[in-house]
C-alpha cells in the first residue's frame, strides 16, 4: 500500500470486519485500482470475537489483502467487534474519515444482514455521511479543523442475505475475479486454504472447503444476469443520476 497523503479519493470501501469488503466487493475494488483510481478501505473492528484467528492476526491478513487489491491505504478504527453500534463515538470517528478522504463514492455493508455488526456499520455510515456535511459539527485532523463534506453516492454490497429487490448495479469482475479470490485467501485464519489453514480448528461457514466454491457460484450467477463470467451485485441508497444516456454507451 502507498503511504501518501490522500484526499478527494475516488472510492471508500467500508466493512464492519476485515474481510467483509473482500468477500463481497473485492473484484470491484480490484477493477478500480487497476484503472488507477484512488481507493481507501476502512474496517470498523479487528474481528477479534471471530471463532477462528485473533484480532492481531486479522490485522495482518487485512494488510496482505489490501496489498493484493492495490488500494492506497487501509485503516482500522478499532471499534468493538460484536458490539458495534451507531453511537456518538463511532459516528464521529467515521465523520473524521469521511472528511479526511472526501470520497466520491462510499461502498458499505447492507442495511439488512445476518450479522448485527454489519447492520450497525450501515447505520453508522448513513448517519456519519449526513452529519459530515453539517457545518456546526466540528472535527479535527492533526489539530486542524476539517471542512464539511458529503456525497450522495452511497451503495451497499451483498453479504449473507440476498437483497430485498433486484440489484441496482451488477459489476463485471471477470478480469479481476482471481485477484478477489487471492485477497480472500489472504485470510488464512478464516477461509480454507489447503496446506496453510488449521484443519483442526473450529468449523465455521467460511472455513468449510466448499465455501470458496459458493463464492464462485454466486459470482457466476450474477454474471449470467449481465452476460459475463463473474459479477458482484450492489444496491444504491439513492437514485443514480446520469447527465446523458450516452454515459451508458
Amino acid at each position: 500500500m502507498k503511504k501518501t497523503e490522500l484526499n478527494d479519493i475516488d472510492a471508500l470501501f467500508v466493512g464492519a470486519h476485515p474481510d467483509d469488503v473482500e468477500l463481497s466487493a473485492g473484484g470491484t475494488v480490484a477493477n478500480l485500482t487497476r484503472e488507477g483510481r484512488k481507493v481507501v478501505m476502512v474496517d470498523f473492528t479487528r474481528g477479534e470475537l471471530g471463532t477462528r484467528g485473533s484480532g492481531e492476526r486479522r490485522l495482518k491478513e487485512a494488510s496482505n489483502a489490501a496489498q493484493i487489491l492495490g488500494v492506497q491505504e487501509r485503516i482500522n478504527l478499532g471499534l468493538p467487534d460484536g458490539y458495534l453500534k451507531a453511537d456518538d463515538k463511532s459516528i464521529l470517528k467515521t465523520i473524521q474519515i469521511i472528511r479526511k478522504y472526501r470520497p466520491k463514492i462510499v461502498v458499505m455493508n447492507p442495511e439488512y444482514e445476518r450479522h448485527p455488526d454489519h447492520e450497525a456499520a450501515h447505520r453508522i455510515i448513513r448517519s456519519a455521511m449526513f452529519k459530515s456535511g453539517l457545518l456546526r459539527i466540528k472535527t479535527k485532523e492533526r489539530g486542524n479543523l476539517q471542512e464539511p463534506f458529503r456525497t450522495r453516492k452511497l451503495i451497499s454490497y451483498m453479504q449473507a442475505y440476498a437483497f430485498s429487490r433486484k440489484p441496482d448495479l451488477i459489476i463485471d469482475i471477470s478480469d479481476s475475479f482471481e485477484t478477489k479470490m487471492k485477497a480472500i485467501k489472504a485470510y488464512t485464519s478464516q477461509v480454507f486454504v489447503p496446506g496453510i489453514s488449521d484443519p483442526e480448528g473450529p468449523v465455521t461457514r467460511l472455513s468449510r472447503p466448499e465455501f470458496l466454491e459458493e463464492l464462485e457460484a454466486r459470482a457466476i450467477f450474477f454474471g449470467t444476469m449481465i452476460g459475463c463470467r463473474y459479477a458482484e451485485p450492489f444496491m444504491s441508497i439513492e437514485p443514480i443520476g446520469l447527465k446523458n444516456l450516452s454515459e451508458m454507451l
